[in-house]
């Protein structure tokens, strides 16, 4: 038998402001992170909504705002630990100010059209894309559909809002730093070398060995950021009898102490190694992986400016220096 009671209709921001005597604005700010309102009055608001059972009205605020607060993060290399644990930050940040995100994981060898079309289905604020590797200029900007698009660790041709590690700084860092150590026989193991980043990063390092007169004595590479590619690269380069090794990421390099260590080298006396981005494995003790941090919290910060503006007319390109971490693969004190 059915009940003759209809169920409550919900109650409005209006009906609420009217209840504990505010402005349906002071409600509407009460439920936005970040917005201007006191702390004792948003208590308040929030107290009441409790006591009465009010949730705001997401779709209704769409429609007012004609924004859906929703962003599409695109990332297509998840075997690099340095992007979950970005993704993992950014989205973080992003609910501090309000906004939600939908996660496009762009799979190699699949059709990429078919993929990103649903970043033109939902209604995304903005798409911000992490280092999506197999994903060209041309094709983003049809996924993006005129929405605005920010390139986040990923460098691009075109004239698109990118906010990126310092490369350059980074990759020259590090060989001064194996010129310090008095370190000449050099070895290179490259991820992805044909990005724009990849490029970048393997340019910067090969230049700056030879102003300082040092030796790129072999490199390797089999264009993938993984622990198997670090392994076989280090195992490729030992023929050339190199004194120290630069990998471009991390993970390469933790497949490289590995396979090092495996082939008996004692690292650092025998070879040292120095690593990019500063995962949280770098710092375990059975790594002590010197390297290259990227300024994570400072790319996230920037990207969420960009977001939140209502234009972007200058700074289009911002490069953010990181901060070289000695640790005992290049250090035997």
């Amino acid at each position: 038998m059915m009940s003759d009671e209809s169920p409550a209709r919900p109650l409005t921001s209006r009906e609420l402001a009217a209840l504990i005597g505010v402005s349906q604005s002071a409600v509407s700010r009460a439920f936005t992170p970040g917005s201007s309102i006191s702390s004792k009055l948003r208590a308040r608001i929030l107290g009441a909504a409790h006591e009465y059972g009010y949730q705001p009205n997401a779709i209704a605020s769409m429609m007012t705002t004609k924004r859906t607060k929703i962003v599409g993060i695109v990332v297509s290399d998840m075997r690099n630990p340095f992007y979950p644990a970005l993704i993992e930050r950014l989205t973080q940040a992003l609910q501090r100010v309000g906004f939600q995100s939908l996660l496009f994981n762009i799979s190699p060898g699949a059709r990429i059209e078919e993929q990103l079309v649903a970043i033109r289905t939902y209604n995304v604020d903005t798409v911000i894309v992490i280092s999506a590797t197999i994903l060209d200029d041309r094709t983003l900007n049809w996924a993006a559909g005129g929405r605005r698009a920010i390139l986040l660790n990923r460098l691009s041709h075109q004239d698109m809002p990118t906010v990126c590690c310092d490369n350059v700084a980074g990759a020259r860092a590090v060989v001064d730093h194996f010129h310090a150590i008095d370190r000449h026989r050099i070895g290179y193991v490259a991820g992805l070398a044909k990005t724009a980043v990849g490029m970048t990063r393997q340019g910067a390092f090969t230049t700056r060995l030879a102003e300082l007169g040092m030796r790129l004595v072999g490199s390797a590479g089999s264009e993938a950021y993984t622990f198997e590619a670090g392994w076989q690269g280090a195992l490729d380069l030992l023929a050339a009898r190199p004194d120290a090794i630069f990998f471009a990421s991390d993970i390469l390099a933790l497949g490289g102490l590995g396979a090092l260590r495996a082939a008996g080298v004692r690292i650092p006396e025998d070879i040292a190694v120095a690593g990019f981005d500063d995962i949280v494995m770098a710092g375990w003790p059975t790594n002590d992986l010197t390297t290259y941090r990227q300024p994570v919290d400072q790319l996230i910060e920037k990207a969420i400016e960009m977001t939140l503006a209502a234009e972007i007319d200058e700074d289009r390109l911002v490069l953010l220096p990181g901060e070289l971490i000695i640790r005992g693969s290049t250090s035997g004190d």
